[in-house]
């Protein structure tokens, strides 16, 4: 009886609304003009460092969830993350990761750096011994 009266009253509650695609996309490119608004007030040569427009681009990103959640569609969905990428082509389509070239130390440091931990490890390991043939003392 529980389960069907569950299911009575979560049927009669719940209402399934289908996505309407037309209307976020109709939508979205506000969100999209209001960024590249704020995005003027950034210089160009700063659109890489993430720090200069973080509360721009949050606010992007809220406009677009709204936007596709007024719409009753979920976010992120393809059309969204295709706008949104679209978006990343405009603005920071020149901004790359260096990669960083890693290379090892000269031979002396590297040698020191691992002659250090196996002789204090072997200092250690000397140390427990001698205390533990000495035990009669401690």
């Amino acid at each position: 009886v529980n389960g069907l009266m569950t299911l009575g009253f979560a049927g009669a509650h719940q209402q399934t609304e289908l996505c309407n695609e037309s209307l976020m996309l109709q939508k979205l490119p506000a969100c999209g003009k209001s960024f590249e608004e704020m995005m003027k007030k950034v210089d160009s040569k700063k659109w890489c460092n993430l720090t200069e427009f973080i509360m721009y681009y949050d606010n992007f990103t809220q406009c677009t969830e709204r936007e596709a959640n007024n719409a009753s569609c979920f976010w992120p969905n393809p059309l969204a993350e295709g706008f949104i990428t679209g978006i990343h082509k405009q603005f920071f389509s020149n901004c790359t990761s260096e990669k960083v070239h890693w290379e090892d130390p000269p031979d002396e440091i590297l040698v020191t750096l691992i002659l250090i931990p196996v002789m204090l490890t072997c200092a250690m390991i000397t140390l427990v011994v001698w205390c533990s043939k000495r035990s009669d003392i401690l």
